[in-house]
């Protein structure tokens, strides 16, 4: 009988320099008991702040490996395999490395990558937000989970939770404040229009908000009425019964410009132009959309003018 492969859950931990990934490793490794005396390889690619006490994790069958970026590669890692045969890996990963690197590289035979936990200082965030975007962007696409650590009263939580959002709606997002306390956000962004009029009005500059919360919250978007500019494209998919009002937008970089818009059901739609911009009436309905894989809002549109351009054409999250 062909003895089974075991799998060696890889867990990733990934952020900034003093973000507070080795705290939050040693925390997970040592107070909250994570391995439970199975061995251990914990793989750190940066020596930040916080040290490792590694007599106590060798106490605890935990085995510490210093990794240059150069050793990053499929030999160094199934030398390590055969050295320690750990039950399970952890990897404090550098964050200013491109994390593709350690997806695109041949793991050991059993290695498998089952969460990607990115760890952010709330207080610099803004910071490397607008340096490194890209890096940032990447950090929360790629996470499972986000956590903000360092936050006070006087953090924008809301902003936070939208930075995230935008970038990947799959991950949970914890909030964990100066004294260490976490608490899961299970809140919704704070919308800046009244959902509660006959018309909701989506400002310009306001609508990635209304394309995000929708899109997360359809439920409380059916049978609104919304009125919003956007730009007319046709999708061929549609043919003629429909089209796609929406906003280019860019989420960490030029080269990462996405249309985003909801499909708009009108028989106006033979006589609008690609491109054209368009203000739209419509009231909101929850459908099977492909797009979505699942359901999703679509637009009945009670009214279509046409509009001249906003101020700035691309909407910035």
């Amino acid at each position: 009988m062909k003895k089974q492969q075991k799998e060696i859950p890889v867990f990733v931990f990934m952020g900034f320099l003093e973000a507070g990934k080795s705290k939050f490793c040693s925390e997970t490794l040592v107070d909250r008991d994570f391995t439970q005396g199975e061995p251990t390889l914990l793989i750190v690619t940066e020596e930040g702040i916080e040290e490792y006490d590694e007599e106590e994790l060798k106490k605890r069958n935990i085995s510490v490996e210093y990794l240059e970026e150069e050793d990053i590669n499929t030999e160094k890692l199934l030398d390590l395999q055969d050295e320690y045969n750990p039950e399970q890996v952890l990897i404090e990963y550098n964050g200013m490395w491109q994390l593709q690197k350690l997806f695109d590289i041949r793991v050991p035979k059993g290695w498998t990558i089952v969460q990607v936990i990115t760890l952010v200082d709330a207080t610099t965030f803004n910071v490397y937000n607008n340096n490194m975007k890209s890096l940032m962007a990447e950090h929360i696409q790629n996470a499972d989970m986000v956590i903000f650590n360092r936050c006070t009263d006087d953090t924008d939580i809301n902003t936070l939770r939208m930075a995230v959002k935008t970038l990947n709606r799959r991950s949970q997002i914890v909030f964990e404040n100066v004294n260490g306390q976490a608490q899961v956000d299970n809140g919704e962004i704070e919308i800046p229009y009244d959902l509660d009029a006959d018309v909701v009005e989506i400002e310009d500059d306001d609508f990635g908000i209304f394309y995000i919360d929708a899109s997360d919250n359809i439920d409380k978007y059916i049978d609104k009425v919304v009125k919003f500019k956007g730009q007319v494209y046709k999708a061929p998919q549609y043919k003629g019964k429909a089209f796609v009002p929406g906003r280019f937008a860019m989420t960490c970089c030029a080269e990462d410009i996405t249309f985003l818009g909801f499909k708009c059901v009108t028989i106006e739609t033979p006589n609008l132009k690609d491109k054209d911009w368009v203000t739209v009436t419509a009231k909101i309905k929850c459908e099977y959309y492909p797009e979505f894989e699942g359901d999703g809002p679509v637009l009945y549109a009670q009214k279509i003018e046409k509009a001249k351009k906003p101020e700035e054409e691309v909407v910035y999250f």
